[in-house]
């Protein structure tokens, strides 16, 4: 039987993952409020996806007959100093993230729980594109702080992180199909 530290530790990262979530829709709500819509649905996307994540580990958790904790959602910042500072708080967020991941990664292997290793490795890649994704965004964010509209630009030309469904992700609760 698998260890249940795994678990609970996937328990907390389900509220990480929503923590995450809910503060892409602040960075999101200070987009749309400052008239930069393509930045806006850029991070509204962010905030699915990361919703998605903790999805995919409460279907996890659900698939192993484990116990899912839904955490309380608290306040999230919407009021930045620049239109940099979302980006850069987004960009140390998925870097915490990323360990996070691998801890998770590490707890796995270490109690021999094959199944959650193999789970958690669609996530060690999936981190390992966004830290890449929000270092990019920083990049042009830093270069464009005083025309953003090159920033808008950019997000039109380029879409990041509008590559579609991973057809190896793991499922997500409540998904249909």
């Amino acid at each position: 039987m698998a260890d249940k530290g795994f678990a609970e530790a996937l328990n907390d990262q389900i509220a990480n993952e929503f923590a995450a979530s809910m503060q892409y829709v602040g960075a999101a709500v200070y987009y749309d409020g400052e008239t930069l819509p393509r930045l806006a649905a850029f991070f509204y996307r962010q905030a699915l996806e990361e919703h998605d994540h903790a999805m995919m580990m409460v279907q996890y958790l659900i698939d192993t007959d484990e116990e899912v904790r839904i955490p309380d959602i608290t306040s999230k910042q919407t009021r930045f100093e620049d239109a940099v500072s979302p980006v850069r708080m987004s960009l140390e967020q998925e870097k915490r993230v990323g360990e996070e991941i691998n801890a998770l990664f590490k707890l796995a292997r270490g109690t021999d729980d094959f199944r959650a290793e193999q789970f958690m490795q669609w996530f060690v890649k999936e981190q390992v594109e966004e830290v890449a994704l929000m270092q990019d965004l920083l990049n042009v964010v830093e270069r464009s702080r005083d025309n953003l509209p090159l920033v808008e630009d950019y997000l039109a030309r380029e879409q990041p992180g509008e590559e579609g469904a991973d057809p190896t992700a793991p499922p997500v609760a409540g998904a249909a199909g």
